[in-house]
């Protein structure tokens, strides 16, 4: 049975290779992307962001046995800071989560962010295609946390939770201007603790100060306790009622369209890039622009601004 067959029918080896040749950038990736590509768009992603040491990953935890729970088949992609030494993930595949990697119908897998901004990997939408293609129901993306930066998730996920914990005090109000924006759902983790419902009250105060979203949708604040398993059903089922709404409004498929754009985006900037940089470096002229930028002969406006013009002239000729 030849690799793409071995992803479609959920074999986590194969997928597995696929995501190391994904995340190395070689050629056959690209190739297995794209046979895999028809089979995907029927996953539904949740993205899990928010502050660090919220406890994003217990909570995920508890979600993955939720969902299984209802007979989902489940894929988690965990976004961890990229280690100096060896460029991989620091946290490799989440202690937390590892009772469920015994699990056949649940796939694990770190990414590490390798430089790359907006507490998502470089990676992460190919993974996610994968996990798609392998026939997986629920993925969760649980970003990085780094803080108010942290948006690009919104562009990736269906819906968006935001975590949060009791005793952040003025930082709630210092993140609200970025990830607190993007909540389809926000979750106060650690609500057994005393300071739980004071958090509840600022999130519901800050919302109530905001601008109405445009779609109609309310962000609903749920208080959940990770480590004791508590108010996770619930999670799940705002979650669910999200995307009802989502469904029933129409803006799933839009959503998705959008989807679809981004990662084209993505795609079509990478490439390009590559390939300016494959031909100036090829030829010395790379080098050469360097050198006449450093010492103020060219500035680096006016030689881009040639650069476009010499391409588009090419595209034209071609």
């Amino acid at each position: 049975m030849g690799l793409i067959d071995q992803v479609l029918k959920g074999d986590k080896r194969a997928a597995a290779r696929v995501m190391r040749l994904v995340e190395d950038d070689v050629p056959e990736a690209r190739e297995v992307l794209k046979r895999l590509y028809p089979y995907t768009g029927r996953a539904y992603i949740i993205g899990i962001t928010g502050p660090p040491g919220a406890g994003k990953s217990s909570l995920v935890d508890k979600m993955v046995e939720e969902f299984r729970n209802e007979g989902k088949s489940v894929g988690v992609i965990a976004v961890d800071p990229t280690s100096p030494f060896s460029g991989g993930a620091i946290l490799g595949d989440r202690i937390r989560m590892q009772r469920h990697s015994t699990d056949p119908n649940v796939f694990i897998k770190s990414l590490a962010t390798r430089g790359h901004l907006g507490g998502l990997s470089k990676a992460t939408d190919d993974v996610i295609q994968v996990m798609d293609a392998m026939g997986k129901d629920v993925i969760m993306v649980e970003t990085v946390g780094v803080g108010q930066d942290e948006v690009d998730i919104v562009k990736t996920a269906d819906t968006t939770m935001v975590v949060t914990v009791p005793g952040l005090g003025d930082d709630i109000q210092a993140i609200k201007a970025g990830i607190l924006e993007i909540a389809d759902v926000f979750v106060v983790n650690k609500g057994d603790k005393p300071e739980a419902d004071k958090t509840i009250r600022e999130l519901e105060m800050m919302l109530e100060m905001g601008a109405s979203r445009k779609d109609g949708w309310k962000p609903p604040i749920l208080k959940v306790s990770a480590t004791q398993g508590e108010g996770v059903k619930e999670l799940i089922n705002a979650l669910r009622e999200h995307r009802i709404f989502l469904e029933t409004s129409g803006r799933f498929e839009s959503y998705r369209r959008d989807r679809v754009a981004h990662t084209f985006e993505n795609l079509l900037k990478d490439k390009l890039f590559h390939t300016a940089m494959t031909r100036l470096k090829g030829n010395g002229t790379y080098g050469k622009l360097i050198n006449e930028m450093f010492n103020k002969r060219k500035d680096p406006y006016s030689v881009i601004e040639k650069l476009s013009c010499q391409c588009s002239l090419e595209a034209k000729e071609s």
